[in-house]
């Protein structure tokens, strides 16, 4: 095999990423003898940030590689890229060709609903979500985003709370997990238990924004 090819994949493995991607523009691979090599710049730019370069190269993978686990990571990121640049059509696309090639995944439905989320349509957003729990009951991320959905949107807060505090349960120490059973409890009235939890997700966010947002009004409300 290609010794840049295999430092690069080394340095992919360590977090290296600009190093693995100088190595991977050093192959003597041609994409089309090596379809790992598409898919692994895809992954170093997309862990870059440089997204455009990413799509272009995760596509390539999916049309040139046969190992369907990395078609379907690769379908999954391009959701992501397109999740964080807010091209909510494109991210709904890529989520459709899994379902339909049989990816029906509790990962897949979760992104379904948080890409429905992000676009204002909570009715079909729940519905997604409810179909990820249907495969995985005990799925934290979808739990927390039910759990979210119901306190923020004032649906019903006291079963927020619980769905929230299984997502917790299971991950203790993440932020975005803390900040939702925070602000569940706040939509309760629970105030002292909602600070604790919302000061806990801002001291592990490093101040996240929207963190700082929920505890501010948390704190506003007990003035």
């Amino acid at each position: 095999m290609d010794s840049s090819f295999e430092k690069a994949v080394k340095f992919y493995t360590e977090r290296k990423y600009e190093l693995a991607l100088k190595e991977l523009l050093k192959s003597d691979n041609s994409l089309k003898d090596n379809p790992d090599l598409s898919y692994y710049l895809g992954l170093c730019y997309t862990k870059l940030k440089q997204f455009d370069e990413a799509v272009i190269f995760l596509e390539q993978a999916i049309t040139t590689n046969t190992n369907v686990l990395y078609i379907y990571q690769c379908r999954m990121i391009l959701v992501y890229i397109y999740a964080v640049t807010e091209q909510f059509k494109l991210a709904e696309h890529e989520l459709k060709r899994l379902i339909e090639d049989g990816y029906d995944s509790v990962q897949v439905y979760c992104a379904c609903g948080y890409i429905q989320y992000q676009q204002k349509n909570i009715e079909k957003a729940m519905e997604f979500f409810e179909k990820a729990l249907t495969i995985d009951g005990e799925h934290p991320t979808t739990l927390n985003s039910v759990g979210y959905i119901l306190a923020d949107e004032d649906i019903d807060p006291e079963t927020a709370v619980q769905y929230c505090a299984k997502a917790v349960e299971k991950m203790p120490d993440y932020y975005p997990f803390l900040d939702s059973l925070g602000w569940a409890l706040h939509k309760t009235g629970e105030s002292d238990k909602a600070l604790e939890y919302l000061r806990s997700a801002f001291d592990l966010s490093k101040g996240n924004r929207i963190v700082a947002k929920h505890l501010k009004e948390a704190m506003d409300s007990r003035k």
